[in-house]
């Protein structure tokens, strides 16, 4: 792996995980350390974490984590919406067969944790979640796609909407990935897509209880 990849998956994990809460300073000499790289790659990923939307810089002060604003929430879950419904549509024609069975073993995997909740089911989930829409933007086809969907996917306030699920809440986002994956098998370019935009919307209604 390339040191800027490095420095770059090193910060990154460390917003999502919360490591770096919003608001917090990431200075150039902490993550050269923990990531084993020079100051230099740290700069340039520091630098490709901005044009995510991940980190600002401020005057004097370095870079720091973007704080995420309810009107940041509302419109990063809008373009979500449309981008994904617009995925799933284009992955209801491109597909391969085993991409269609890579999505279903996630879906089923994903409703068994959320009907069986044991000792650390909130993470595995998001861990199978965000499996399970990158292995959409690939059955999608479509790299321009992916490379705009990247950071909303992965941005924090995305990765800790389990985390204000109600079990009921779980249970119908697994079911909205498994209707998903038969719109999908049945080539249903509609279905597909209003499944996707509703399951979106779902999951920012569940953040604003």
């Amino acid at each position: 792996m390339r040191a800027v990849d490095k420095a770059y998956r090193t910060v990154k994990d460390g917003i999502i995980s919360g490591r770096y809460p919003g608001g917090a300073r990431i200075t150039e000499q902490e993550v050269a350390a923990t990531a084993g790289v020079s100051r230099t790659p740290v700069r340039e990923a520091l630098r490709r974490l901005q044009s995510e939307g991940l980190v600002d810089f401020t005057p004097n002060f370095g870079a720091v984590v973007t704080v995420w604003t309810e009107a940041d929430s509302d419109e990063v879950f809008e373009l979500r919406a449309m981008l994904e419904a617009y995925g799933a549509r284009r992955a209801s024609r491109h597909a391969s067969d085993e991409q269609l069975a890579r999505l279903r073993e996630l879906a089923e995997a994903q409703y068994r944790e959320s009907i069986e909740r044991r000792s650390g089911y909130l993470d595995r989930i998001s861990e199978i979640n965000n499996r399970f829409h990158h292995a959409l933007q690939e059955a999608a086809a479509s790299p321009r796609l992916t490379r705009v969907l990247s950071s909303l996917i992965e941005a924090p306030l995305v990765m800790k909407t389990f985390h204000v699920y109600t079990p009921e809440d779980l249970v119908r986002s697994a079911q909205h990935h498994l209707e998903l994956c038969r719109a999908l098998e049945l080539r249903d370019a509609e279905w597909a897509s209003s499944v996707m935009s509703s399951h979106i919307h779902a999951a920012r209604g569940a953040l604003k209880r």
